[in-house]
């Protein structure tokens, strides 16, 4: 049986995912980074996009907004804005979350809001990303 560490992946909602897995792919501040048993510590900041979990010879697929990853020899930890399963995404809710938000950025907006726009539409981007890439 293969080495594992444990994942848990959680949002201000809920606990998305807890499960030992074999590697969690990812990107951080600094680029794409993958993970996997016996891994050296870090913390690193989280960028809106995917994860990409392999348990058992499966691939698991996640949209994720911006957060925090924190990384021990058997552990990762991920604090997220937003995280969803690739089976759970509503391709044409996305769609037109994109389309909202696009719509949006194209007004006249104060910082805050500006802001706000910007992390719906990464939102909306990762979870394109995830659904495409997995299919329907």
């Amino acid at each position: 049986m293969p080495e594992t560490l444990k994942l848990e992946i959680v949002t201000p909602s809920a606990k998305i995912f807890d499960d030992d897995v074999e590697m969690v792919t990812l990107t951080g501040i600094s680029g794409e980074m993958g993970i996997l048993p016996r891994h050296m510590p870090l913390m690193t900041q989280l960028v809106a996009g995917e994860i990409n979990v392999r348990k058992a010879n499966d691939n698991i697929f996640l949209a994720v907004g911006d957060g925090f990853v924190q990384v021990t020899g058997d552990r990762v930890s991920i604090l997220t804005d937003m995280a969803i399963r690739a089976e759970n995404i509503d391709e044409a809710a996305a769609e037109e979350a994109r389309h909202r938000a696009e719509a949006r950025l194209a007004q006249k907006l104060s910082d805050e809001d500006a802001a706000l726009v910007h992390a719906s539409l990464s939102h909306a981007l990762a979870q394109l990303k995830v659904k495409r890439r997995k299919g329907k």
